[in-house]
């Protein structure tokens, strides 16, 4: 549903399905990933050898007081860590350049695709949850893909290298060590099983907030109209109490990640000393080698506790892999297919042949539709609010497809056309046409990149906007913010119109298009576009019913069709429907 005041349905997909898909951007990049793992294997060895070298030293060159041995051990621990500082420097710089730059290329794929998805997609979901997939969502996967190679790897092969190590040298030891990991085991994958769980419900509950914030300041003009600021306040603390919640539980149970390690670590390295005291003997043992011992038990430690770290990154990131793939995997419902074919250039017949259609099945809006207009020919839509004839226009664009039907233009059926080809010989003019931000000239070019500042300047003049565009300031290099919020409602129409004409549609769609426009303003629009008019199929929907005077044709619609059509002058001497409108209207 698409409300800010439902959760998304979660999706049900193993974490370790999902992260192997999204560490396969990365074999872009195979040498960088080879150069940072020759670099993370020579900081592990040194690591893994640092107990070695104090073990050597304490046991062959303290106690025998030998102290140029002593001297030559350090010198060689000490270069090899500074090499192993500079390595983990410099695989920490390589790793930060490379998950930055698979984070910029899975955002562009995200964001590309959710172009290519139809309306019905955006119905369905609110502008601020898509948002949360594109930033959010996107974001909290950099450190995941950073540290799975330099955190993740590292610490699995340090981990198994201690073991082997220690088993080697003192399989009791060893042991006695490690007694504890069982319970480890079992701690971790339930406190993962719920962590899990609430990284979800956190991210879903994020998702509403900024569904919120996006509605709310959308439509700040009326909540500051009707005063209604304390009751959006109280809705935003409701949401952010409840992201809040979800947070401190996700965040509780990650805590005990930690906690756990610590007790499973503390009673491991008692056993340790135990053993080595109690039941092999202290004199069986060598200085050196309990010191030894003590160091390979915290880095045995210490990378688990790094690890469980690492998976509260991965359970959080998982989330939003999740997330992001729900989308990338959604698949567009209008879609070029293998078959379908180029539009040629068109002339611009228009025929509806049988067509149904309902946005829900169950519901149809049109039955049985069929019509036939000629090219060149303007028809004029009109009826009742609800009756379809937006909907006529949006599946002549083919924003939706028909439930069964056919709809042909110059005996092509639109399906099987390719939507850039379709779409780019028509023109669609509404009620609401978006400003983008930027300048008059720039919002102008939308309607042909290519357009030369005299064909911009011509359209405009077509439909009277190059007058008050002249007397702005800056005229064309105006800047305007999103929205046009700098001009009226009638001037933003202007330059939409504009937009539109500069297109050079062979079939224009005009759907309540003067409605912000005043009187005066209208004529003018009237008498421009009536040129561009000519020579193009245009379908105009207006209830302001003096507009459409000049109409070839009129379909009245309503009750799932057409009750009535023909010309205006045929239908106000039938004194059906369209008589019974204007008449209501002009009285």
């Amino acid at each position: 549903m698409n409300s800010y005041k439902i959760d998304e349905k979660q999706v049900q997909k193993s974490n370790f399905e999902t992260m192997p898909r999204l560490f396969k951007y990365l074999l872009k990049y195979k040498f960088r990933i080879l150069t940072v793992l020759l670099l993370m294997a020579f900081g592990t060895a040194v690591e893994l050898i640092n107990p070695l070298l104090i073990e050597r030293a304490i046991d062959s060159y303290i106690i025998p007081a030998k102290i140029p041995g002593l001297v030559k051990i350090v010198i060689i621990g000490a270069v090899l860590n500074i090499l192993c500082v500079l390595a983990i420097k410099l695989r920490m710089l390589i790793m930060a350049k490379t998950s930055n730059k698979v984070i910029q290329e899975l955002r562009q794929e995200l964001y590309n695709h959710i172009q290519s998805l139809d309306l019905e997609f955006f119905d369905n979901r609110p502008s601020g949850k898509i948002l949360a997939r594109i930033i959010g969502d996107t974001n909290s996967l950099k450190d995941i893909i950073e540290n799975s190679v330099t955190t993740l790897i590292p610490n699995i092969i340090t981990v198994a290298a201690v073991t082997i190590i220690m088993f080697i040298k003192n399989w009791k030891l060893a042991l006695a060590a490690l007694c504890t990991l069982p319970f480890l085991i079992g701690g971790v994958f339930l406190i993962s099983i719920m962590a899990e769980k609430h990284w979800k419900a956190k991210r879903q509950k994020s998702s509403n907030m900024n569904a919120f914030i996006n509605e709310d300041l959308s439509g700040i003009k009326i909540i500051q109209s009707f005063r209604a600021e304390a009751e959006t306040d109280q809705t935003f603390q409701q949401l952010v109490w409840e992201d809040r919640k979800e947070f401190i539980r996700a965040v509780r149970w990650c805590d005990a990640f930690g906690s756990w390690i610590d007790l499973c670590w503390s009673i491991g390295t008692m056993a340790l000393y135990m053993t080595g005291i109690l039941i092999l003997g202290i004199d069986n043992i060598s200085i050196g080698t309990y010191i030894a011992f003590g160091t390979y038990v915290g880095m045995f430690w210490q990378p688990i506790l790094n690890l469980s770290n690492f998976y509260n990154q991965f359970v959080n990131a998982a989330s939003g892999a999740e997330r992001i793939f729900e989308i990338i995997d959604t698949k567009a419902k209008i879609a070029d297919d293998d078959n379908s074919k180029v539009l040629p250039a068109i002339k611009g017949k228009v025929e509806f042949k049988n067509v149904s259609f309902g946005y829900k099945d169950e519901n149809l809006v049109l039955e049985n539709l069929s019509f036939e207009v000629k090219e060149g020919e303007t028809i004029a839509l009109v009826g009742p609010t609800g009756a379809g004839k937006s909907t006529i226009v949006n599946l002549l664009s083919r924003f939706y497809d028909v439930n069964s039907g056919q709809i042909l233009i110059d005996g092509y059926d639109i399906k099987s056309a390719t939507l850039e080809s379709l779409r780019s010989q028509m023109g669609i003019m509404t009620q609401d046409n978006y400003i983008f931000s930027g300048t008059i000239k720039e919002n102008i070019l939308y309607g042909k990149l290519d357009a030369s500042d005299e064909e911009i300047i011509e359209a405009s003049k077509a439909v009277h906007a190059h007058d008050f565009i002249v007397n702005l300031p800056d005229g064309y290099e105006t800047k305007l913010t999103a929205r046009g919020g700098e001009l009226s409602n009638g001037q933003r129409q202007l330059i939409a119109f504009a937009r539109t004409i500069l297109s050079n549609p062979k079939i224009l769609i005009l759907d309540e298009a003067t409605s912000s426009i005043d009187t005066k303003t209208e004529l003018l629009v009237q008498s421009g576009i009536s040129n561009m008019l000519k020579g193009r199929t245009s379908f105009v929907i207006a209830h302001r019913l003096s507009t459409i005077q000049n109409a070839d044709r009129i379909f009245v619609i309503d009750n799932k069709g057409i009750v009535e059509s023909g010309s205006p002058s045929e239908l106000m001497a039938k004194k059906g429907e369209y008589y019974k409108l204007r008449s209501a209207q002009f009285d």
